[in-house]
């Protein structure tokens, strides 16, 4: 799991440089990230330089940007779907009634058929079964490590 923060339309950002950004993400096989686009912060040196990217170039490298980081996490939650995987269990599923959600290594959300709210706090074995969305998965209870 490969994830990182981007700035995107930070000033003097070429269409080269962003190229090279979105060239690093397909590499680096980044799946996550928090993406935005850059806004001038008082009193820091960049607050003061010249902005000529336009906002609609800047709204269109970020929605490019965030569109294959989306594509890639994607697969990667539909390429659980059958496998085992050690989560935490966290809390209460508000989706699935009697379900408690986890989080899995790499920050999928994993609905689990175990209603216990006593097994919050515990890592457990779960048998993935479905994706659910590009983040979510619901998987099937396995074993409880107390």
């Amino acid at each position: 799991h490969v994830s990182s923060d981007f700035i995107i339309g930070f000033p003097g950002e070429t269409d080269a440089d962003f190229e090279a950004t979105m060239e690093l993400v397909e590499e680096a096989d980044i799946d996550f990230s928090y993406s935005f686009i850059y806004s001038p912060r008082p009193g820091t040196p960049a607050a003061e330089w010249d902005d000529p990217i336009p906002a609609e170039v800047k709204k269109a490298r970020l929605d490019r940007l965030q569109s294959r980081l989306a594509q890639t996490t994607r697969a990667k939650t539909e390429a659980m779907v059958g496998t085992r995987q050690k989560v935490l269990l966290d809390a209460v599923s508000t989706r699935f009634p009697g379900h408690l959600e986890a989080s899995a290594f790499n920050t999928r959300l994993i609905h689990v058929n175990v209603a216990d709210v006593g097994q919050i706090g515990h890592f457990a074995e779960v048998q993935i079964e479905e994706a659910l969305s590009t983040n979510a998965l619901r998987g099937r209870l396995l074993q409880i490590y107390s």
